[in-house]
């Protein structure tokens, strides 16, 4: 994998422990307030860039062929075990 894309995988996640961690402290703190609207969104941002790197890496160079010679390895061991 580029080191650019590890640093933002890495950037993302640190985006979304922080965002997890805020939610959990307002649950504590407003128990009966729960997740604002923004939070959701944010987290939900956060998931989907994830989602889009990791579409990007599995697509483009080495990421296509090592996705698919997984899925070859776990079809041929489906396959031995029927």
């Amino acid at each position: 994998m580029h080191e650019p894309l590890i640093r933002l995988v890495a950037a993302v996640h640190l985006v979304v422990v922080d965002l997890v961690d805020r939610v959990e402290r307002s649950r504590r703190t407003h128990r009966e307030a729960g997740q604002a609207t923004t939070e959701y969104a944010l987290v939900l941002l956060a998931a989907a860039l994830v989602g889009l790197l990791v579409v990007g890496w599995a697509t483009a160079g080495g990421g296509a062929g090592k996705v698919g010679r997984l899925f070859d390895r776990v079809i041929d061991a489906v396959g031995d075990k029927l």
